[in-house]
């Protein structure tokens, strides 16, 4: 049985920063690519960074230069370091590891901005 578990969200003031870790059972990481998503209330999931099994990554646009996805495979995690954080950075993030066979997602962990 295949697990992603999302974990290091919570409430930060604008300017800081947070690490979120998606830490999978099941499946071996390594070799594919993972995504973090996020999904603020009323609006459509995004995708917000992605590694692949290369170690290449990919960044929204509104997040370059300040968020860093990495991935420790001898503990099948992957991170989430989010700096320089805004308001509307709030949302839940999720982390997605999907093939032409198979799409996993996490459960989610709120991020929320604010003063």
């Amino acid at each position: 049985q295949v697990h992603l578990v999302e974990s290091g969200g919570g409430l930060v003031q604008p300017g800081g920063s947070l690490r979120l870790s998606c830490a999978a059972s099941g499946i071996i990481f390594s070799i594919r690519t993972v995504g973090w998503y996020r999904q603020a209330p009323g609006k459509q999931r995004e995708l917000v960074a992605a590694i692949t099994s290369g170690v290449s990554t990919d960044y929204a646009d509104s997040v370059k230069g300040r968020f860093t996805v990495s991935r420790d495979n001898a503990k099948n995690t992957v991170y989430l370091q989010m700096n320089s954080l805004k308001p509307e950075d709030t949302a839940v993030y999720y982390c997605n590891s999907a093939t032409m066979m198979t799409n996993y997602w996490g459960q989610g962990t709120q991020v929320t901005v604010s003063s």
